[in-house]
């Protein structure tokens, strides 16, 4: 039986997992990543460590398994989306991996939106943010001596890959599920779009090719087999972006299905055949599904689920584990009064308020931790809300058929609940999906043919979990605080000095 590699480079670390043909997990291994914030608001990596982090959980997946590397059809490599690397001609990186997290491109996320922002809106599919047109653009303005060694823009899946097959900057790549967060593509058309190029200043030369996530983009080298315990020669996948894989391992294979990533970032995304640009609520990007034909217009809040790992460290100190504050914060009896807590604690991504941070608001003293810990969970469903409003009022007669959690954060039933009570949807847990690793071994088995179909292959993999249906007689409160929180996040955006 054929195998295949899925390698997610992801923000807490990368996760490899090895698959069957059928769907079985044989095996799969982690590494930490090793951020640096060197001041506030930046946040670093070094494209190396991304890779020596790739290298061993390769190794360990093909020691646990005990299977031959002859065995492995192909190997898809994805990661984060909104960050860049900057490589040099050889195809080795000249700069840091600037994060999605890192901040320090505010200003040219103003610039990008005065200048062009609906112009970007309507052909990416996504506005300016903090992805790789304000990033590029901080390079070439704040750093021009390493800005001239670039030759081209690529992102942690795409380096690994790079490194894997050996390319160099002339075979850079990018999978058309990343062109979103550009800011210079025509994305209905799948090229860089020389209008946006040029009033920006930007060298379409030192943008990578775009591909298809199951093209094969090389061939793993004598040198890296060697490293990574690999084949020489076994067939590299493009792969693509760490949330497009989550979606596919969820399922989101025809329209209707929404998805809940519950990871660092909580994403709410929907699939739809039609291409959205979002210019009336500037809350929904849209990115290409890896299932031809089919768009994922989607929002999501920077480090959502990070909050809960800072108030149980930060705010607590640590006195309670998150199952114990869960199971605290199970009582809705109270939900009229809970406190609303704002979780852009890093700014807003969607839309780009980069200067909103978070806070508690309409806290008592009768508020204690688990109250506090319920108003963090219920405020992305509050989020999620907004975004689902926006879905359906910019396609009218969208119906959202459930919404199907994946992530860490899937394993909590109160969250999971008051999703579904606030969106007044189902919501369903999956019982069989490895994440973002189980997608890209989709994509890896795509790739080296092993499948014809990926849309009829998901329906065998994904197993379905546990069903958390609405409380319909908790529809006027959630009606309620989903408009105060919406009006909430619009005075503090005004205060914060936005327009």
């Amino acid at each position: 039986m054929r195998l295949l590699l899925g390698i997610d480079v992801g923000t807490q670390g990368t996760k490899t997992a090895l698959y069957d043909e059928t769907g079985e997990c044989l095996s799969e291994a982690f590494e930490a990543s090793q951020p640096h914030r060197p001041a506030p608001g930046l946040v670093e990596e070094n494209p190396e460590s991304q890779l020596g982090a790739a290298l061993p959980t390769i190794r360990a997946c093909l020691k646990q398994s005990r299977r031959a590397p002859s065995d492995i059809a192909a190997v898809a490599v994805g990661g984060q989306m909104a960050g860049v690397i900057g490589v040099g001609a050889d195809g080795l990186a000249v700069t840091h991996y600037d994060s999605w997290l890192d901040t320090r491109c505010a200003p040219q996320i103003a610039v990008m939106q005065r200048d062009a922002g609906d112009e970007i809106l309507e052909k990416c599919g996504n506005v300016p943010s903090f992805n790789h047109g304000p990033k590029i653009l901080w390079w070439k303005q704040k750093q021009p001596n390493q800005y001239a060694r670039i030759r081209a823009f690529v992102q942690p899946g795409a380096y690994v890959a790079m490194r894997l097959c050996g390319l160099d900057a002339a075979h850079a790549f990018i999978d058309d599920t990343y062109i979103h967060f550009s800011g210079f593509a025509d994305n209905r058309r799948r090229v860089w779009d020389p209008e946006l190029c040029r009033r920006f200043e930007i060298d379409p030369a030192k943008l990578p090719a775009i591909v298809a996530p199951e093209s094969v983009v090389g061939g793993v080298t004598t040198a890296m087999a060697a490293d990574s315990g690999l084949r020489t020669g076994t067939p590299v996948v493009a792969g693509c972006g760490d949330t497009s894989a989550s979606f596919l391992a969820a399922g989101a294979a025809s329209e209707g299905i929404c998805i809940d990533v519950a990871g660092t970032a909580s994403v709410f995304g929907a699939t739809t055949y039609a291409f959205l640009a979002d210019r009336k609520g500037r809350l929904l990007g849209c990115g290409r599904s890896v299932i031809p034909g089919l768009w994922h217009p989607y929002a999501y809040i920077n480090g959502g689920g990070q909050n809960l790992e800072w108030f149980q460290r930060d705010i607590l100190g640590c006195r309670m584990d998150l199952a114990a504050l869960d199971a605290e914060a199970a009582d809705s009896t109270h939900d009229s009064y809970l406190p609303f807590f704002v979780p852009h604690l890093g700014g807003r991504v969607s839309p780009a308020w980069p200067d909103l941070r978070g806070g508690w608001v309409n806290v008592s003293w009768d508020a204690k931790p688990c109250a506090l810990y319920r108003s963090i969970l219920e405020s992305v469903a509050l989020e999620y809300a907004l975004y689902r409003n926006a879905l359906v009022a910019a396609i009218p007669g969208f119906v959202v058929r459930e919404l199907r959690v994946t992530g860490g954060g899937e394993k909590s039933r109160v969250w999971n609940q008051l999703k579904a009570d606030r969106l007044q949807a189902r919501v369903v847990s999956i019982a069989r999906s490895g994440g973002a690793p189980m997608g890209l071994a989709l994509l890896a088995g795509r790739g080296a043919g092993v499948f014809a179909d990926l849309a009829a292959t998901v329906d065998k993999w994904v197993g379905l979990g546990a069903v958390f249906a609405p409380d319909v007689t908790a529809g006027a409160v959630s009606d309620l605080r989903a408009r105060r929180y919406g009006a909430l996040l619009n005075s503090l955006h005004q205060w914060s000095g936005g327009s």
